[in-house]
């Protein structure tokens, strides 16, 4: 059976902003936690949009840092901790590889000409075929960080998926991706009302067991 790393849409989230943002804003990186949780509500590339509170983006980081996928950097003078990612180091990636898995991390299922389109400054792809060579790389790795589907009917091209959030929650990404209407209709909007209440409810669950810590 194949090691899953098993990681919530939250989790994601946050290691996601913080590998875009070493390369988009590396003067403001490592980051501190108001940055990265800007990052992380962002309305612009990012698929689906986030409303996350400070406390909560502080619980997530707590998490992974006892995974050992973030770094607390504490700098001489600054007032506040800051944060910084350990993907690199964890699953021995380069630039490439590492801002393949960012947008897929971001962004949702895409395509290989998608993601060199859209992976901007993180990373410059000179072409489709180098970025199929990076998701590769990433689907040969053990355990596996990108699952290629199959072409959607009515598609042309393959789409691509991260698998940090596991088997499951890859299946159930494809099967909301290939019930939206292509005109963004009733069904799409169906679709955004759940993805929105079910990130509301994780945040609520997050607030929950804060507040349960504090009587432990």
């Amino acid at each position: 059976m194949t090691e899953e790393i098993d990681l919530d849409p939250f989790e994601i989230r946050v290691l996601a902003v913080l590998a875009e943002k070493e390369a988009l804003t590396p003067d403001s990186y490592p980051m501190t936690l108001n940055g990265l949780m800007n990052g992380c509500n962002q309305l612009s590339s990012r698929d689906p949009v986030m409303q996350l509170s400070e406390e909560t983006v502080y619980d997530v980081l707590q998490r992974l840092m006892q995974r050992k996928l973030v770094n607390g950097v504490t700098q001489a003078g600054a007032r506040v901790a800051k944060y910084e990612h350990r993907l690199r180091i964890k699953y021995t990636l380069e630039q490439d590889k590492l801002a393949v898995l960012t947008i897929l991390m971001l962004r949702g299922l895409q395509t290989s000409g998608e993601i060199r389109t859209r992976s901007g400054r993180v990373h410059e792809f000179k072409s489709v075929e180098a970025v199929e060579a990076a998701l590769q790389f990433l689907i040969d790795k053990y355990p596996p960080l990108v699952a290629k589907l199959p072409v959607a009917s009515g598609a042309k091209e393959p789409r691509y998926g991260q698998l940090l959030g596991g088997e499951g929650a890859l299946a159930r990404e494809e099967s909301a991706f290939g019930t939206v209407a292509p005109s963004g209709g009733r069904i799409g909007q169906l679709e955004q009302e759940v993805a929105s209440l079910r990130a509301e409810v994780a945040e609520l669950r997050a607030q929950f067991d804060t507040f349960k810590r504090q009587f432990e």
